[in-house]
């Protein structure tokens, strides 16, 4: 009986009218950061790995973790890294029911990005 009317009925929310926002978008880098950290401690572990392997497979995957691409790869971890712990201090900001109004929670999102962006410029200079 609830499939008479089905064809007839919009999807919710659809991509034509849905403007996506600060938050719904930050909460998807969120996860996205998640996952290439993920793939950025199996390099590290791969590099650990190689290590106690021998010294000319060190040099093998060393020589590719700090040519150019790997360099890359590793700043973009750290801003990765950096991203979802502010990320996830906001989560607990919100778990706690502070800062739930839409103008502080924007606010509370561009602070993350920039956030994210001066932390791993002072991480990258610093180390």
């Amino acid at each position: 009986m609830a499939d008479v009317n089905r064809g007839n009925r919009p999807l919710s929310p659809h991509l034509s009218i849905y403007r996506p926002q600060l938050t719904s978008m930050s909460s998807i880098l969120t996860r996205i950061t998640g996952n290439a950290m993920l793939v950025a401690a199996l390099l590290i572990v791969w590099w650990f790995l190689s290590a106690a392997t021998s010294p000319a497979y060190f040099e093998i995957v060393n020589g590719l973790l700090t040519c150019w691409f790997g360099d890359l790869v590793m700043f973009f971890s750290v801003l990765g890294l950096w991203y979802h712990t502010l990320a996830g201090i906001r989560h607990l900001i919100w778990d706690n029911g502070y800062a739930l109004d839409i103008p502080t929670a924007e606010k509370l999102g561009w602070a993350v990005i920039f956030g994210s962006i001066l932390l791993t410029l002072i991480t990258v200079v610093i180390v």
